[in-house]
């Protein structure tokens, strides 16, 4: 990603420099995050989209893909998964190493996860299930296809969940390049997801933190599971817990960097982070259409699935364009079994090279 904006870069600044003076000095924080960053995203991120989400239902931590993992702490191992196909892969592996699913198959699936078809005929957004699963993971606009959900088509999903008493896992970490005003950017925008979600978030491709560490996790106060047993719990004091036992949340100076990313100024800064990757995506994208190549999102995401041409596999594409025009791409099988036969192109990079490789790709053949 790019450098990180000027605005978190001086607030990160002026927190070490207060820890470095007995007046201002801070030792560990709240689990939680601090107030002053948990406010800040609770206004602008959701009570200005007229989204009821309240400070303290707002969790600090090092990254959305950690939180991912850590999530599983207050879960149990007798949950069915469902996930997308093609995924981003931290949320099967992280089940796979916490014993939540059975083995591998010879196709590289899992027993004990029910994999849900992205295709182009559904537009990559899948319907729920038939069956009954107990935890989903959904991410929109989505990794790797590009692809975003709509008001209705989440509305089917937290219709699903409230029926069979599931938990949605929705990943935002790219909710701020959605550029359609009428898509939904939190699943909290749908009547009914504070009984049965919990949302994802990162700073780390809209501030540039993919170094730095901070995201987030909204947990409502409203969401209850159901043990073995059947007893109804809320998951939120179990999530604090969680917080309070294994971790400090994230360091002071980091969290002011985040929250001085809303500031007018950092915000002015990010929406221009996010039209430069944007407009790489423009690039790309427009340069994979000029050679006849069917190509999916890149339009409210700064990733481009792509379909390989000729019927070449996956790693073939990544080998030959590899080999013949020293470019990396993302094989698409990476991401599951419904990935074979595409390819991902990111956006995260300068606008220097992504128009040397929009000038590669002409001359593929």
């Amino acid at each position: 990603t790019e450098p990180l904006p000027q605005a978190a870069v001086d607030a990160m600044k002026g927190a070490v420099e207060e820890l470095g003076h007995r007046e201002t000095f801070r030792g560990y924080g709240p689990e939680q995050g601090y107030e002053f960053l948990r406010s800040t995203i609770a206004q602008h991120d959701y009570r200005d989209r007229k989204i009821d989400i309240a400070d303290d239902e707002i969790f600090i931590s090092d990254g959305s893909k950690c939180d991912c993992g850590y999530i599983l702490d207050i879960l149990g191992d007798q949950n069915k998964v469902a996930i997308t196909d093609p995924v981003y892969p931290v949320y099967v592996d992280t089940n796979v190493m916490a014993g939540h699913t059975g083995p591998m198959k010879k196709d590289g699936s899992y027993e004990g996860i029910v994999y849900l078809p992205c295709t182009p005929e559904n537009n990559f957004v899948p319907d729920p299930p038939k069956g009954h699963v107990d935890l989903v993971y959904l991410c929109f606009p989505n990794n790797p296809t590009g692809a975003v959900a709509s008001r209705e088509q989440l509305g089917r999903w937290v219709a699903y969940a409230r029926e069979h008493e599931a938990i949605l896992l929705f990943d935002a970490a790219y909710e701020a390049y959605i550029s359609q005003p009428e898509l939904p950017h939190s699943i909290f925008e749908i009547d009914g997801a504070r009984e049965c979600a919990i949302e994802l978030r990162s700073f780390s491709k809209t501030g540039g933190f993919t170094g730095v560490r901070c995201g987030f996790t909204v947990v409502p106060k409203t969401l209850l599971a159901q043990t073995e047993g059947g007893k109804k719990l809320p998951l939120h004091p179990l999530w604090h817990r969680r917080w309070s036992t294994k971790a400090n949340s994230v360091s002071y100076p980091v969290q002011r960097g985040a929250a001085a990313l809303y500031s007018p100024e950092g915000r002015k800064q990010v929406r221009a982070l996010i039209d430069h990757y944007m407009g790489n995506a423009k690039i790309l994208r427009d340069a994979c259409i000029k050679i006849d190549m069917k190509v999916f999102g890149g339009v409210n995401a700064p990733y481009i699935w792509v379909k390989t041409p000729d019927g070449l596999t996956s790693w073939q594409i990544f080998d030959r364009m590899l080999r013949e025009l020293n470019v990396v791409i993302t094989p698409g099988n990476g991401f599951g079994a419904q990935g074979e036969g595409y390819f991902r192109i990111s956006a995260f990079n300068c606008r220097e090279n992504a128009a040397e490789v929009a000038r590669r790709f002409q001359t593929f053949r």
